[in-house]
């Protein structure tokens, strides 16, 4: 990207922007003496829509007012809520309303998908995992193991970078499938690794793995939002996701889960099963036997939280509005900008972790500052007590992500001369 280094050219693409608008959307934290944060940390918890607290007031009052009768005559009645996002996140996942699902959190949904996609044998008892996988994804993954009475140290296969690189390479993560594809059961990776942002070859991945005979599914956690997403046709069998990140449904937010069509009927499927997967027609007469509805629904356990549920259909409506194309575009261009400024102004200074090609990475960009991890930790403390937030990952990672739905360019400039004069 050919940028100019003055902060009038950042000006100049706000005002070239055609999703600027989108920002109004939003609450911004605010600073001690008024003036709006510089929030680069919409990776960990997005911003607020300003819809939020009329959405959930109306449910708190449709309670008060209906109590259990809500279900069934309120403004928007809880007990098909769920449906209500299904058209929208199909959209922004690539996939068909029938293979997903907004239900629970994102851990419980994984739990729900080894349940069923990780069926090992004596023969094919592995699991292929990220080697620097998100905490709550290894937890989960080495339990389902231990359930079906493996070893975690040998069952768990572990694919990881180079040695003195950064990020896991799609050739060798395919040349591993197909090594070790007859004794893996199932393949379970990220859309966009947490810690470094790199994006991963979804399609490829879940081509290969069904060749070698293995389940494969995906966590969207930091892929959801950011990055397009063709899970239909990626062939991939089950995906999990939160909606606290990129979706912007606030902290403890319900997640979402695809199951590909193709097992959309199968009942002879192994899985936790609960009542509100249950066959709607006849979920109410409380039959003995367990009736799976078609798709993802299928998985559900229990009725939805509808006061968590709420502020999904403030924020999924932007997403419409605005597209994920051009959301796309504009990341693109965003993430490049500060790339851009930080190779320019502090290439002696900082070190990017994320992938330089833009179709490897989203909006995220990890920096390795070139001190002690103490010493990068005052420049990380500085920067937040001057109303710049990202988040640290120990031991040394700091990572920001300017959002398309409301980051602009001028604070993409500001965080990088800020960053500048905190080195200095």
């Amino acid at each position: 990207m050919n940028v100019s280094l003055e902060r009038s050219f950042a000006e100049q693409q706000d005002r070239a922007d055609a999703l600027a608008k989108m920002r109004d959307a939003f609450r911004v934290p605010t600073r001690a003496d008024g003036t709006e944060q510089v929030y680069l940390c919409g990776h960990s918890l997005g911003l607020q829509p300003k819809t939020v607290g009329s959405i959930v007031q109306e449910e708190l009052e449709s309670w008060a007012r209906r109590a259990v009768d809500g279900h069934f005559e309120s403004q928007r009645p809880w007990l098909n809520y769920h449906e209500r996002f299904a058209p929208s996140l199909a959209r922004l996942v690539g996939a068909q309303p029938l293979e997903v699902v907004a239900m629970n959190t994102l851990t419980v949904n994984l739990h729900l998908m080894l349940a069923t996609f990780y069926r090992p044998t004596r023969e094919r008892s592995k699991i292929l995992v990220e080697k620097h996988a998100f905490s709550s994804d290894r937890y989960a993954v080495a339990s389902q193991v231990r359930l079906h009475g493996f070893d975690p140290q040998t069952a768990m296969l572990e694919i990881g970078p180079r040695a003195g690189e950064e990020a896991v390479r799609t050739e060798d993560v395919l040349a591993l499938i197909e090594r070790e594809g007859a004794q893996i059961a199932t393949v379970m990776l990220p859309g966009v690794q947490y810690l470094n942002g790199q994006r991963f070859d979804l399609r490829a991945i879940a081509e290969q793995a069904h060749r070698a005979g293995c389940r494969v599914g995906f966590d969207l956690a930091h892929a959801i939002g950011n990055v397009p997403l063709a899970l239909h046709d990626s062939g991939a069998d089950f995906a999990v996701w939160c909606h606290y990140k990129y979706l912007n449904a606030g902290p403890g937010a319900i997640g979402g889960c695809f199951v590909h069509e193709r097992h959309a009927r199968d009942s002879d499927l192994v899985r936790l099963a609960g009542w509100w997967g249950h066959d709607k027609a006849s979920r109410f007469q409380m039959p003995h036997d367990f009736q799976p509805l078609p798709g993802a629904e299928g998985w559900q356990i229990s009725n939805l939280p509808i006061l968590a549920a709420a502020p999904l259909l403030a924020s999924l409506p932007l997403f419409d509005a605005a597209g994920l194309p051009a959301l796309r575009a504009k990341s693109i261009r965003m993430t490049g900008y500060l790339e851009s400024l930080l190779r320019a102004q502090l290439a002696d200074s900082v070190t990017i972790l994320t992938p330089a090609d833009p179709e490897a990475r989203g909006c995220q960009l990890s920096l390795r500052l070139k001190r002690t991890p103490s010493e990068a930790h005052k420049v990380f403390d500085a920067l937040a007590a001057a109303g710049f937030t990202g988040d640290w990952r120990e031991p040394d990672v700091i990572r920001v992500a300017p959002v398309p739905l409301y980051n602009t360019f001028v604070e993409v400039w500001e965080f990088a001369a800020a960053l500048g004069r905190t080195l200095r």
